[in-house]
């Protein structure tokens, strides 16, 4: 029979605000990184969870629309200390990214036509096309186990960048597909792994007290949904129903629900909507900011800030293009992690009772292929517009993929994306220390009169 933890925190808040700002301050390098902290600091050093409960709460944020990592020390965070340590744990895992994207954003408004800076992101641009490559190897390699999976994930690839197939779509045809997939071919129940340390302070058998019930399910739907809604619709009313900061609440607060298998998979889709719809900032921006975000703590998805500082401060409608810019900046980054803080709160005591379903495990297997797939088509996107000049089209009489007019390669690009995936792929450097080589490139490049732009 298993035990339940006790109403009080676990951990002392103070204690526990301490070690999230530690955390926080450490979390470069994308999802994998992030929950390698979290693992370290939390299982490994203080013994604060059982290497099974993290698993088992680190699965059930995978199956969540969002920044999982982020989620993932809700969850955490909640086990510790209630929704009140939920709160703090994912709050305080932005907090530092938010400042520094901010900051960042702002400096690349003020400066980015400047040759020092311009050159600086030339050398970033080409990186980033190394690390989505990277992050397609990666993934693929866990997620592609068998023929029927690499067929999802090429379908993927195909819908998104042959027949503009919504995200959405792709995502919930995935998991429809792994869900089938499941059901004609069982997969083994997973081994538990070993964790041979000192006994956690939850361990892996214990059950939080928190049960789930239609009285607290109701009550904590109706608050999110609240603080979701409340700042979209504030303004709208203030600024109009056709503003670029009421077109911002709305678009991030939809993508907030289907943004399945991390932020490179959902950035296909912002990039697509952000330049070729809304027209908030330009190809070549788009990579910029997902620079910028790998340099900054915190989760990928941070670049949506950037997207929505940009937006803003071109389009501020009748406001200062400052204020609109950070207004937008903040109310895109409330609209992208409330929900995240809501999923979180809401199916965790359920989950705390449904470990292991199969059903769920079999979804998200589908899923995750189609995620090799569409970083795929991220990286193409990404390596068009930073290493070649024109857009990619389809020639739909014989189905084929072209370049229009692209113009020569820009081979200063080529070779600093070249130098990137050898730092990264050979020399397994980190994704922060190979930006910051490149930059540097870029930088000397610049200033030495290379055609870099």
């Amino acid at each position: 029979m298993r035990s339940s933890t006790p109403r009080r925190p676990v951990v002392p808040l103070r204690t526990a605000v301490r070690a999230w700002a530690l955390i926080s301050l450490q979390t470069f390098g994308g999802p994998a990184g992030q929950i390698a902290v979290m693992q370290r600091t939390l299982v490994d050093e203080r013994r604060w969870i059982g290497q099974q409960r993290f698993l088992h709460a680190m699965n059930y944020c995978m199956l969540l629309p969002g920044p999982e990592a982020q989620q993932l020390a809700t969850y955490v965070g909640w086990l510790l200390g209630g929704v009140r340590g939920g709160l703090i744990a994912g709050g305080l895992f932005v907090l530092p990214g938010v400042v520094a994207l901010l900051a960042l954003s702002g400096v690349y408004v003020a400066y980015g036509e400047t040759t020092a800076v311009t050159a600086v992101f030339a050398g970033l641009g080409p990186a980033v096309v190394a690390i989505v490559v990277q992050a397609v190897v990666r993934v693929s390699r866990r997620a592609l186990t068998r023929p029927a999976l690499v067929a999802i994930a090429v379908g993927a690839f195909l819908a998104l960048a042959l027949f503009a197939v919504p995200f959405p779509a792709v995502v919930g045809a995935a998991g429809l597909a792994g869900w089938l997939l499941g059901r004609r071919r069982p997969a083994a129940p997973p081994q538990e792994a070993a964790d041979d340390g000192p006994p956690p302070l939850i361990s892996d058998a214990v059950l939080h007290t928190d049960r789930p019930s239609t009285r607290r399910t109701l009550r904590v739907l109706l608050v999110g949904l609240v603080l979701w809604s409340a700042p979209v619709a504030a303004v709208a009313l203030l600024t109009g129903r056709d503003s670029v900061l009421t077109q911002q609440g709305l678009f991030f607060s939809g993508t907030a629900v289907v943004t399945f298998g991390g932020a490179y998979a959902v950035l296909a889709y912002v990039a697509q909507q952000a330049v070729q719809v809304y027209g908030w900032l330009a190809p070549g921006e788009m990579v910029r900011g997902l620079a910028l975000a790998e340099t900054t703590p915190g989760p990928l998805i941070m670049v949506v800030q950037f997207v929505a500082f940009l937006g803003a401060y071109r389009d501020p409608g009748g406001l200062d293009p400052w204020v609109a810019a950070v207004l937008g900046s903040f109310l895109v980054v409330w609209v992208t992690f409330v929900p995240s803080f809501l999923f979180v709160l809401l199916g965790a005591p359920y989950m705390e009772r449904l470990r292991g379903n199969r059903s769920l495990s079999a979804a998200l297997t589908g899923i995750t292929a189609a995620v090799v797939g569409v970083i795929a088509h991220l990286g193409l996107f990404f390596a068009v517009h930073t290493l070649f000049s024109g857009t990619v089209a389809v020639d739909w009489s014989v189905l084929a993929l072209e370049l229009p007019d692209p113009g020569s390669p820009r081979w200063v690009a080529v070779a600093i994306a070249g130098v990137a995936a050898v730092l990264l792929f050979r020399l397994r450097w980190s994704v922060l220390r190979t930006l910051g080589v490149c930059a540097v490139l870029g930088l000397v490049a610049g200033l030495s009169g290379l055609p870099v732009g």
